[in-house]
Formats: C-alpha cells, structure tokens, sequence
C-alpha cells in the first residue's frame, strides 16, 4: 500500500529509528516531524508532551500516513497507550522494541536505562523490563544534558565526552551489563557512551528492534508497499532546516529526502478549518 510510515519525535532523535527503517523497509515512503523548537520534552510537565504529542499526530494523520512511529521515549510514555486506544491505524512505541532487545542482550540480568527526566520519573522502562521478566534489575538514570549535546549539533570531540562521562558517572557504579539508550537522540553519541561505559557494557539501540516491529505489523496488516515506484521521504521540523538538514544528512549518510519548515500550532489550526 502506497501510503506514508509517519513518524514523530521531539527533535532529531528520531532519525535514528528512521535510519533503520529505510535499512529494513528500503520501499517504504517516511514522513517525519522532528519538534526542534520544543525540544527536548523531558524536562516538560505530562501536560505539555501530550499537548506537543497530538499535534504532531494530527499535522501526520492529514497526510494519510498508514502507520505511527512515536519515536520520543518521553511521548512514548506519556501518549503510547492513548494513541493506540484512538487511532484507527497501528501505532508504535520505542520503548518495548528496546526493552526486548535488551533482555536478548544481557547475560547477569542487571540492565541500565538512561533517558530524559520525563521517560525515568515515568518509570515506562522498569514496568516494561519487569513485565517481561521479574528476575532482572532495573538501574534508572535521568541524563537532561545529552539531549540538548545532540540537538546543538555539537556532540563530537573531548568535550562532548566530557559531558557524557560526568552524566553516566552514577550508573556506572551498578553492575550492569546492558544499557539501554531511553532516548532516540542518544545513538546519535552511542560511539562516545561506549567509550565511556566500556567494552563490558552493551549499549541497547531501539531503532533495530523498532523498525523490525514496524515490518512485522506492516506484514501482518497487510499493509506493505510491494510496487516499484521509488519512495520519497519528507521530513518536517520547527525549528532551523539548515541544522536539520545537516544532521540528517550526517546521520542517514544520504541527502535523498525533503526538508521543510512547520509550525506546528498554526499548521493543525489551519488544517482543522479546512
């Protein structure tokens, strides 16, 4: 089915599911929004991410997209449940696909989560790493200064892992074996939390095991694209498309996608009068 995977996060982060989708599902068509005016959600109260959250939702339902990608753990959290309660499409969090990966991945059972202050005071990971299997232990970390490293553009080089090193210090202490990224702009500095964890540390991506699930559902929903005609990414952001479009180009390694400016607010405002 020609129809678009729409996939929202509140800045770049989520780019690092889209990586991998384009990977798994190179026929698939994206449509992406990345709230770069806004971000980061952590920080923010339930209020304001749910708020943020729908009027990503609804700006992607007006572009007939056949698939949710709630690639923010922050909105993931917050929104997942609810969204999937009243879409009529399939709808996908980050927060389960990384939770499976890393109970895959860890041999002693001791599994660490770093994420926003909104994801950890959430307590969405434990819940989830706990459902699964109540054996394991669960270290949280609220890490608030990794996000705005990543959307500065700036996350290379001695004083970025300086940053990094100061923020995981605390979790470092445990003995875990695994840690999982609770953020998707995290991956973007993995090489640099590896360094810092060490080599006896797994570092836990989302994005494979994400857009693995969004293969499986597609398959399963018969939804698909099988055609030949070549897929065509657009990608919206609400703040600078010049820094945007670096990063994404840095980050997906290709430059065959469309970058445009929105506002958010006004744009589903206007669409809601049509």
């Amino acid at each position: 089915m020609r129809k678009p995977i729409g996939v929202i996060d509140s800045g770049v982060g989520g780019l690092t599911v889209v990586s991998e989708m384009i990977r798994q599902l190179p026929k698939e068509e994206i449509i992406y929004i990345g709230d770069t005016a806004r971000c980061p959600y952590g920080p923010r109260s339930e209020e304001e991410v749910r708020e943020f959250t729908w009027e990503m939702i609804h700006y992607l339902l007006s572009e007939n997209i056949k698939l949710l990608v709630i690639g923010c753990n922050t909105a993931t959290a917050v929104v997942l449940e609810e969204a999937k309660e009243k879409l009529s499409i399939p709808v996908i969090g980050v927060i389960h696909p990384g939770a499976i990966a890393a109970l895959k991945t860890t041999n002693n059972k001791e599994v660490g989560v770093i994420g926003t202050e909104g994801t950890i005071s959430s307590g969405a990971y434990y819940r989830e790493l706990t459902t699964i299997n109540d054996k394991v232990k669960v270290v949280s970390l609220a890490c608030p200064t990794l996000v705005p490293l990543v959307e500065s553009g700036e996350y290379e080089g001695v004083e970025a892992k300086s940053i990094i090193q100061e923020a995981l210090s605390p979790i470092l202490d445990y003995n875990i074996d695994s840690l999982i990224l609770g953020c998707t702009h995290y991956p973007l500095i993995a090489p640099l939390i590896q360094e810092v964890a060490g080599s006896k540390v797994a570092v836990i991506c989302s994005g494979d095991e994400t857009a693995r699930e969004v293969s499986t559902l597609l398959y399963y929903e018969n939804l698909l694209y099988t055609g030949e005609k070549p897929p065509s990414h657009v990608f919206y952001t609400t703040g600078s498309k010049e820094m945007f479009t670096t990063v994404a180009e840095n980050w997906l390694g290709r430059n065959d996608f469309t970058v445009r400016e929105t506002d958010l607010k006004l744009s589903v405002a206007l669409r809601k009068k049509i």
